[in-house]
């Protein structure tokens, strides 16, 4: 289930009910500072709340103090290896650290527990199908849930006992099946928040159904407090896909949902393109409104009712508009996407 327990990322609230946070990764090189605040910046203006850097270099971290004076948004520095990077990034101010302790070791493990005391930055325990302690993945053979969720378990508790709480946890395979099993035994055994997300889900079209299928199921069993899509490319596209889980689940407040029908031979406008166009324009304006379009009577009355917009084909080139379920006028075609356009700055601005 949803965590109890809340932490603060540099301002976002996660866990304890907070809204359910949206999160990517740069895929810069970090040393290169302009190409990292300029993806920032494009995640930040989709929507992303949080992003991580990777952090495998002296380099890397050598340059986090001049991006996070500039940084639209909290930054998570990404650790693997050597601990020694995630001491210097604490050094540096950074809002969280994520670290697999599979590959940082018990040693490591202290000497970052207490370069973060008297700091407000927080620890992601990040278990992968990968980096499984050896005992525990000969005892089990191979990564199953049951592997992730007990090399979770067993680490938290590790930092509980270094006195250390201030925590989120992940349990990521690309295995949707696997990755889903454990969270929902995680869910069962800690009360830290969650991350949730498919790892290596892979390029857009296949990683996008990947990620909505895993990542929507343990939504809607209530388990995760903070997502990331993990897709081979453009990490906007990420930050869109995760806002659209969200958003189809009913999970995401400040954006606009458009419903619309697939078209059929009854369809008197071109519901596609008024629908597509529509998308683009809506795209970055943060406001709770519903619109459906629908291409003919069937069910264009009724969801226009049930909408806070509401546009159907009424006759050939021409479409019904309903504004807070009542009807406003019927308009031709070629100024559909006008008037609608006009209706969500008025609606924008209430």
């Amino acid at each position: 289930m949803a965590s109890k327990n809340r932490i603060s990322v540099g301002g976002v609230e996660i866990g304890g009910g907070a809204p359910i946070s949206v999160q990517t990764m740069t895929n810069t090189k970090t040393e290169d500072v302009r190409a990292t605040l300029s993806q920032i910046e494009r995640a930040k203006i989709a929507g992303c709340d949080l992003i991580r850097i990777s952090c495998p270099s002296q380099e890397a971290t050598g340059v986090l103090r001049e991006i996070l004076a500039q940084s639209m948004m909290p930054i998570i520095a990404d650790i693997h290896f050597d601990y020694r990077r995630a001491i210097e990034a604490i050094e540096a101010g950074v809002h969280g650290i994520r670290i697999n302790p599979g590959n940082i070791g018990s040693i490591g493990l202290q000497e970052i527990v207490k370069a973060l005391d008297g700091t407000d930055c927080i620890l992601r325990i990040g278990v992968n199908s990968g980096s499984i302690e050896r005992d525990i993945l000969e005892r089990y053979g191979e990564p199953t849930a049951e592997a992730l969720a007990e090399s979770a378990e067993l680490n938290c508790r590790k930092l509980e006992d270094l006195g250390f709480a201030r925590l989120k946890v992940s349990v990521k395979s690309s295995n949707v099946r696997t990755a889903v099993s454990a969270y929902r035994m995680l869910s069962q055994r800690i009360d830290y928040p969650l991350h949730v997300g498919i790892t290596e889900a892979g390029t857009s079209f296949p990683g996008t159904i990947k990620s909505a299928i895993g990542i929507g199921s343990l939504l809607m069993d209530g388990i995760g407090d903070t997502i990331r899509v993990s897709l081979s490319g453009d990490i906007v596209e990420e930050v869109k896909v995760g806002r659209q889980i969200l958003k189809s689940l009913g999970l995401l407040m400040g954006c606009i949902d458009i419903v619309s029908c697939p078209t059929c031979a009854r369809a008197l406008i071109d519901v596609i393109s008024l629908s597509t166009a529509l998308e683009e324009y809506c795209e970055n304006i943060r406001s709770n409104i519903k619109i459906s379009i629908l291409g003919c009577v069937v069910n264009g009355p009724g969801e226009a009712i049930h909408s806070d917009i509401g546009i159907f084909g009424f006759k050939k080139g021409l479409a019904k508009i309903y504004v807070n379920g009542k009807e406003v006028g019927i308009v031709e075609e070629h100024s559909l996407l006008k008037m609608v356009k006009e209706i969500v700055v008025d609606r924008k601005s209430e």
